[in-house]
């Protein structure tokens, strides 16, 4: 709450992404064991699932969890739900290399992004968790010398808005999929983005070794709460 960085006692087994659930748990996929595992607030260590070499996680307010899976740009990527005590499902393959998550204000949609391409994707999530009507979401900018955006971390905000981390900095899209800003970040490309602070309106970005901040005159959606409906989209 000083504003300074602190670290964890703990091991984080090549730690990538993580998220708090609904139990006020803090979720992490470890590259190192091939694992989801779940920390509580005293920093107990609990397995979730194993044997899956995933990427990014998102943990919807029911519990359900979205993990993905990529094997380099060239071998189709996974995406898996993890359910509620740990049965994970294989909901969709095909990306090329799947990286970040984020579900929509309302916790009906899933956006993945496809790193390899220009791409964000939407899915539509079913009752029971899976997924459906798989399609392009946003297309992304990308720098005169490179051939793909890779979009990697998305968060979103309470208006629908959604934050790409990207080769160009974080594009920010409307809920039709147009790329409305760019802000652009110091240094070499961002990996990852979040909203914090104590009204959930400071802009978090991980680009190498360095964290960035910025305020906005909006606030972020976090997943573990009860889902919201944005306003209408303007076409």
């Amino acid at each position: 709450m000083d504003g300074k960085l602190d670290s964890l006692p703990i091991h984080a087994k090549r730690a990538s992404g993580t998220a708090f659930g609904p139990d006020g748990k803090r979720y992490v996929v470890a590259g190192e064991t091939n694992q989801v595992i779940s920390y509580d607030a005293a920093g107990k260590e609990t397995v979730v699932a194993d044997s899956i070499a995933g990427n990014d996680i998102i943990v919807a307010n029911n519990g359900n969890i979205y993990v993905t899976e990529p094997y380099g740009t060239e071998k189709p990527s996974k995406l898996y739900l993890i359910k509620p005590g740990g049965h994970k499902i294989v909901v969709d393959e095909g990306l090329k290399f799947a990286n970040g998550l984020a579900l929509t204000p309302d916790q009906t949609q899933l956006y993945v992004t496809e790193s390899a391409t220009h791409w964000v994707w939407i899915y539509q999530i079913q009752p029971d968790g899976t997924l459906a009507y798989k399609q392009q979401y946003g297309w992304l900018q990308v720098p005169d010398n490179a051939e793909n955006a890779w979009p990697d971390g998305l968060r979103c905000d309470t208006a629908g808005r959604v934050y790409v981390a990207t080769r160009m900095g974080i594009q920010i899209l409307d809920q039709t999929g147009r790329v409305n800003a760019i802000l652009p970040v110091p240094g070499r490309q961002c990996s990852n983005v979040c909203f914090g602070g104590a009204n959930f309106d400071v802009l978090y970005v991980t680009c190498w070794d360095k964290v960035f901040r910025r305020k906005l005159r909006t606030k972020g959606v976090n997943q573990f709460e009860k889902p919201i409906k944005p306003v209408n989209p303007r076409l």
